[in-house]
């Protein structure tokens, strides 16, 4: 069979390893269109591009054809008992690597591709990618057989491509390991430029910050919004009821941020005649949530910690402005709310 003839279906990350892969293929003479994939923990190391974005160009670059694929409330309920357990943060590897081969063989049966193939290498990351991890994903995800790793596929055992003389393993690499100099040495081989060198970047999941703000959420809630998860990004996060959450900017950069990420229902307190922090009142029903909300609101501005200040608490989607009295909160009682 000519290679042109042979749909493929790999997966674009837009860091270096996977775009390595599909530039492989496409010099092998394959029918290659890209999947990239997203969620709310992407952590992108690119300087000014996201992962989709940076897939995108990519594609385009390579005259590819994308699709993407956005997992989002499917996935954050995933995390609530993933069935492989998780990393040291909260990252649920397998299971994520799972889903993500379930629905690129939904893609792969959509377009009549052969096989999917990947970036991966072989022990590079030992959650997902030691040799026993690689086959329970490939074989819980329905494609026994049917992902090529290009990059370690010589040190694999013989996919059905492979057997069925669509691949040949002496055109494969036979890469391993952690180290990413090969990678970059191949990169330069293929004319690509530094920038192109660094890694698509990370899981959010995985940092500890951010892993204990996450179970906070999750414990806190019954069906969790993508939203929600992006508003952990940003701010300091303070627990103050079963109920309610108190986000506050750190900077001007997170103020604008709040302010735009702010949905109606929810509380935002002003602190009159002093500058402050945007401060988010996230889930709160009562008025005494609100008023500790506007404790720490006190805290964090430039008003006097041990006398009584103005405040405002508005609801967004209302006209109703509620002004009171207040002083900052204590050092030891904001300890024990934070997140």
């Amino acid at each position: 069979m000519d290679r042109k003839e042979i749909k493929t279906l790999g997966l674009l990350s837009g860091g270096l390893d996977s775009t390595i892969a599909v530039k492989l293929m496409i010099q092998l003479g394959y029918d290659v269109t890209v999947l990239n994939f997203m969620s709310p923990f992407c952590n992108c190391t690119k300087k000014h591009d996201g992962c989709k974005s940076a897939a995108h160009k990519l594609a385009n670059e390579m005259d590819l054809r994308i699709k993407g694929v956005f997992m989002g409330e499917e996935y954050i309920e995933m995390l609530r008992a993933p069935k492989h357990g998780v990393g040291k943060g909260i990252n649920p590897c397998l299971d994520c690597r799972i889903m993500m081969f379930k629905q690129a063989k939904e893609a792969m049966d959509e377009i009549g591709a052969k096989f999917i193939f990947t970036g991966e290498v072989l022990s590079q990351r030992p959650m997902s990618q030691m040799r026993n991890r690689l086959h329970q994903i490939e074989n819980e995800a329905g494609l026994k057989g049917l992902i090529v790793r290009p990059l370690s596929a010589a040190l694999l055992e013989p996919t059905i491509p492979e057997k069925m003389g669509w691949i040949n393993r002496e055109e494969m690499l036979s890469i391993s390991g952690r180290s990413r100099k090969p990678q970059i040495e191949i990169g330069r081989e293929m004319g690509m430029d530094e920038e192109s060198f660094c890694s698509s970047g990370g899981c959010l999941l995985t940092d500890g910050h951010f892993a204990a703000k996450m179970r906070d959420l999750l414990s806190h809630t019954q069906k969790t919004s993508v939203g929600e998860t992006r508003l952990l990004r940003v701010g300091r996060h303070f627990r103050v009821s079963d109920k309610c959450k108190v986000i506050v900017g750190r900077n001007e950069q997170e103020n604008d941020k709040l302010e735009k990420m702010a949905a109606d229902g929810d509380f935002v307190v002003r602190i009159k005649n002093y500058k402050g922090p945007m401060v988010l009142v996230c889930g709160s029903e009562v008025d005494a949530d609100t008023r500790v909300a506007a404790e720490i609101a006190i805290r964090y501005s430039d008003a006097p910690r041990d006398e009584d200040v103005e405040v405002e608490v508005s609801r967004l989607g209302s006209a109703e402005n509620v002004p009171f009295m207040s002083r900052a909160i204590s050092e030891a009682r904001i300890e024990g709310m934070r997140v």
